[in-house]
């Protein structure tokens, strides 16, 4: 019995690792949603999403210029310069 026990632990462990690996860097679809209807209201065409140094990073054109904005997890926007700590 703990045998099996054991043995569907590490299993669901071995499972679950790459699951969490491949969201690194993924934002929650609904964050997205919320984001989107905010920057796009504000002229922003929205290109991507990115979470980076602990904060949300999204990708926009406005004007034909590219840009990069950056916001906590509570959804401020904030100043960021990339690969500098939050």
């Amino acid at each position: 019995m703990i045998r099996k026990m054991t043995l569907a632990a590490l299993a669901m462990t071995a499972l679950s690792a790459p699951m969490a690996m491949a969201s690194e860097g993924a934002v929650d679809a609904a964050v997205q949603e919320k984001l989107t209807a905010q920057l796009v209201a504000e002229g922003y065409d929205v290109r991507q999403f990115k979470a980076e140094d602990g904060l949300i990073e999204v990708y926009v054109v406005k004007d034909g210029d590219m840009e990069e904005l950056w916001f906590t997890a509570d959804l401020k926007q904030v100043a960021h310069e990339e690969g500098e700590d939050e």
